[in-house]
Formats: C-alpha cells, structure tokens, sequence
C-alpha cells in the first residue's frame, strides 16, 4: 500500500513538472514576436540587426532633416549625437514630434533606412524616455534640465 501511495505522489510531481515546462515553453512562443529590443543609432550602425528583426530606437531627430513627401510618408534622421540613422514613416506623426526633440520609433531595418510601423514622442517639455537618456549620456550628449 505504501509503494502504490509514493509511486501516486511521485507520478504526479513528475506530471507538474512537465506541465509547467510545457506551459512556460508555449508563454515563450507566445511572446517571441512581442518583444522588442531598443538600440541607439549608435548600435545600429555598429551592428546592424537583420531586416526581419522587429527593434525600437530613439534618439533626436536632427534638425533639419525632416521630409514631408506624397501623402502621409514622411523621412527624418535620428541621432544620438554619434551616429545617425535615416527613418521612414508612413502615417500620422505625434502633435509634440518635432525637430532637437526625443522620440522613439518602432520597426526594422531595411537597406540602411529604419522602416518605422509606430513613431512615439515626449509628451512634455521635460520627458525624454529612459532609453533614449541612457544612450545620449553614453555618448556624452545629454544634459539635465536646466543645464546651459
């Protein structure tokens, strides 16, 4: 009776085993297409990623480098003061997107031009999001508000 008991206990940890890598495989699966990297202009020039990656990047957009074309599609360049990488976008930019300001943009990398699919801006005169601070103090071109 005893061995027919543990031979039970042991059959079902080894089923909760299985069942929780089986579901943390297919939460794995689920979300392979969901998650998005960020790089720095830098690093996409320095590594470029492969035209099928899906990323995120963000910098400042250079000052006069904003192209208005037919219809929605609009071209830009975006820097983090070290390198700089040309985007283009077709759709509605952002009330608040504008020229020496933060941004980040989301879509991939195709002949040496970022395709963005979703272009996000600050939302205030103060706001530049985490990532994009980060890489502008890597390369030294940041400065905190009130700084001269």
């Amino acid at each position: 009776m005893k061995t027919l008991k543990k031979r039970r206990r042991v059959q079902v940890i080894v089923l909760a085993v299985v069942a929780l890598a089986l579901s943390t495989a297919l939460i794995g699966y689920a979300m392979r297409d969901g998650i998005n990297f960020f790089r720095s202009p830098s690093q996409v020039i320095a590594e470029p990623p492969k035209p099928t990656e899906v990323f995120r990047i963000g910098g400042l957009v250079e000052e006069g480098s904003i192209i208005r074309g037919q219809g929605e599609t609009v071209q830009f360049v975006v820097t983090d003061g070290g390198e700089s990488v040309p985007v283009a976008f077709t759709g509605v930019l952002p009330d608040l997107f504008t020229e020496n300001q933060g941004m980040v943009g989301t879509g991939s990398y195709v002949d040496g031009v970022f395709v963005a699919t979703e272009i996000l801006a600050k939302h205030d005169e103060t706001y530049m999001p985490k990532e994009v601070v980060d890489a502008l103090k890597e390369q030294g071109v940041y400065k905190e508000a009130g700084e001269g």
